[in-house]
């Protein structure tokens, strides 16, 4: 096959110390060696590449040898598969023998190892990641996936049902990559194929379904997307429950600091759906977990016009970082960045950015110091203080704290 295109100048990533060693080693004895995958589609757009993936026909034992020759390390990441990590300086690249799926399962295959770039290309899943390129920048394309990439058009190689009941994460995969590189209308197989394979995604394990579902969300504008997610049925196997993709696009709309943070933006679009259920089934971190729990039931209301002794009261309950994330989510119910209140929520926002963490002026060993014994007491008496103290708007220093403090005790 010849080359489409060719790239040129070619990408710095692409000419840099450590990958010229890569494939220097790699093409000891003739053999010929690609950048295949996202690599290939990002530089053909211009756009930072974050993952350097090579392909070759040598099988992995043979690419391990010649990593090891050049003093390169390698990891055999999934020999099994073909696919062998070498690391330079901290540097990953991933490296894969070519490729064909002799059996496939849903989402994992048998594969046997040919020298056949173009049946190599076949399994891939989108037209746009099928673009393999040479060191010297040849780029070769066997199922026009430039014209799709710079169409902004997401295809699938063949036939979307099949490549879906091959692998059912690509169900998942074409929603997110339309959302980063799509134009336009979706390709109707596609939608189609979907649909049909919507219930599939129960199969998928709860990482895969968090990984692509925060992807997705962290595109420049999910919404377009989640409705599609929606229409197509995949949304209610996804994410039960959620319906709130108007607040979703609403909070893209504000363009404020933060609001395109995936975890925030899936609160949006779940609203008050089981987040405790979907946190557990997406196997979120107990942080994110609780961040989630604590977004969808906080503890303090936060709605625009507040005066600033409450904003500063809930700012102190919940912390900067909570307080902007609540006061988007407000925007985003009061309509977004059309919405009359928008000048105050930003004000809310600067104030949440100026906020400083402050403390209780008196702590347990005052307590304790005036004769009070070690027990819920103590704990009972502070919250007193400190509600006390936060009415006051924390004007009162910790001689005045103090003062409170024995008149508390001295009522007991």
């Amino acid at each position: 096959m010849e080359p489409a295109r060719t790239l040129d100048p070619l990408p710095t990533w692409m000419v840099a110390p450590a990958t010229r060693r890569v494939v220097d080693a790699l093409s000891k004895g003739g053999a010929e060696v690609r950048f295949v995958g996202g690599g290939v589609r990002d530089a053909l757009l211009g756009r930072p590449v974050a993952d350097i993936d090579i392909a070759t026909p040598e099988p992995p034992e043979t690419v391990i040898d010649r990593l090891h020759s050049a003093d390169i390390h390698s990891i055999p990441t999934g020999i099994a598969h073909g696919t062998i990590t070498a690391v330079i300086d901290g540097q990953h690249f991933e490296i894969t023998t070519l490729r064909v799926d002799v059996e496939t399962f849903g989402r994992h295959a048998e594969v046997a190892f040919t020298d056949d770039w173009t049946e190599d290309a076949a399994r891939r899943d989108f037209t746009m990641n099928a673009l393999s390129c040479r060191a010297d920048g040849a780029v070769f394309d066997p199922w026009g996936g430039i014209a799709d990439l710079e169409a902004g058009h997401v295809r699938f190689v063949g036939e979307a049902e099949k490549r879906i009941e091959e692998d059912h994460l690509r169900l998942l995969r074409f929603f997110r990559f339309h959302a980063w590189y799509g134009h336009g209308l979706p390709d109707e197989a596609a939608l189609a194929a979907c649909a049909k394979w919507a219930a599939s995604i129960a199969k998928l394990s709860g990482e895969r379904l968090r990984v692509e579902t925060l992807k997705l969300l962290a595109a420049p504008d999910p919404a377009p997307v989640v409705d599609l997610l929606a229409t197509t049925g995949v949304l209610a196997h996804l994410l039960p429950g959620a319906t709130a993709s108007p607040r979703l696009a609403a909070l893209v709309n504000t363009n404020a600091a933060g609001s395109a943070d995936p975890v925030l933006r899936l609160e949006a679009l779940i609203g008050d759906a089981d987040v405790s259920a979907i946190a557990e089934r997406f196997r979120f971190s107990n942080e994110d977990a609780a961040r989630l729990t604590s977004l969808a039931h906080p503890t303090v209301v936060v709605v625009s016009g507040d005066d600033e002794i409450l904003r500063r009261a809930n700012l102190y309950r919940v912390g900067g970082e909570q307080y902007r994330d609540l006061v988007l989510l407000a925007w985003a119910d009061a309509g977004g960045a059309g919405a009359p209140e928008s000048a105050s929520f930003e004000a809310m926002l600067a104030a949440a950015d100026a906020w400083q963490p402050i403390s209780l002026p008196v702590r347990g060993a005052d307590v304790l110091a005036l004769g009070v014994a070690a027990g819920p007491r103590v704990g009972e008496l502070l919250e007193a203080v400190e509600e006390w103290w936060i009415k006051a708007d924390f004007r009162p220093d910790r001689e005045n704290a103090l003062e409170k403090l024995t008149a508390l005790v001295a009522d007991d």
